[in-house]
């Protein structure tokens, strides 16, 4: 005589491993993490507040790598830099700027990429009036006017946000600091100063152009290769 198994119910599931098994305080470090990488694309371990995240990002990097894939992220850690950095597998994660935006991005590059290339220099300083500078002499020699410091100053802060520069605001503004960080290379990842030049070139069509209110017009950058 034989005993009947009990029929296996189809609402019995096996408890799944991975990332809802971890403790609770590793999944709060986990969201900050990935919280941190969606809303600024970088986790700056030089910064005193990002600096035991940064170091459970290098312990833990396998879960951050499995939860960010699942937002559609890639992610690295440049331990040269310190920097924990998000790479977006698609274009809607790309970040869209606005024209005065993309123009300032594009002169921080090239001021660091002349620095480091060109003069051999460890780091790229510059002061927020040769910023003006570059910008009116390189991408737009016809423009009437300088950019407003309130739009520039908002622009240098939203770089600082994304961990491209170091900014220090002086008065006069024109004094104030930057430092050009080499996550640019990354974010606006020309291949040679050649490929750049293609893309400031868009910028001189317009000779009428006027710099001193935000343009409303967007812009991004195609380049996909670091």
């Amino acid at each position: 005589m034989t005993i009947p198994l009990p029929e296996e119910s189809p609402f019995l599931t096996e408890t799944p491993a991975g990332l809802l098994n971890l403790p609770e305080s590793e999944r709060e470090r986990l969201g900050e993490a990935l919280q941190s990488l969606l809303s600024t694309g970088s986790i700056n371990g030089l910064e005193p507040n990002r600096t035991a995240l940064y170091h459970w990002c290098r312990q833990y990097i396998d879960w951050l790598k499995e939860i960010a894939a699942l937002a559609g992220l890639d992610v690295v850690i440049l331990h040269e830099e310190r920097l924990v950095q998000a790479i977006p597998r698609t274009a809607a994660l790309r970040l869209r700027l606005k024209q005065d935006s993309t123009l300032v991005w594009l002169a921080l590059w090239y001021a660091a990429d002349v620095r480091w290339r060109d003069e051999g220099q460890d780091q790229a300083f510059l002061s927020v009036a040769e910023l003006n500078d570059l910008i009116q002499d390189q991408l737009l020699p016809d423009a009437t006017g300088p950019m407003s410091k309130g739009n520039l100053r908002d622009i240098l802060r939203q770089a600082a946000r994304f961990n491209l520069i170091r900014f220090e605001p002086a008065e006069p503004f024109e004094e104030s600091g930057i430092e050009v960080l080499p996550a640019i290379r990354r974010i606006i990842p020309f291949r040679d100063l050649a490929a750049w030049t293609e893309t400031a070139t868009m910028f001189h069509r317009d000779s009428d152009l006027t710099l001193t209110e935000p343009n409303d017009e967007s812009a991004t950058l195609e380049e996909d290769e670091p």
